[in-house]
């Protein structure tokens, strides 16, 4: 779980939860990852953080208002 202060949602902390949520995607589907990208022929980065964010909706978040 992540926990965030409601005030604490600034660019730097959206960064910094797209960063460990892009290493949780690399950790878990790394090679199948590289390998979609290598056989058709896409963007491997883009794809990565577009697989980071669908990850984040995975998250539990709470928040101490």
């Amino acid at each position: 779980m992540i926990y965030l202060n409601f005030t604490d949602l600034n660019e730097e902390t959206q960064e910094r939860l797209i960063a460990n949520s892009k290493e949780e995607v690399k950790e878990k589907y790394g090679k199948d990852i590289m390998d979609y990208a290598t056989k058709h022929n896409t963007n491997l980065n883009k794809m990565l953080d577009e697989e980071a964010l669908r990850n984040l909706y995975s998250y539990k978040y709470i928040f101490n208002v």
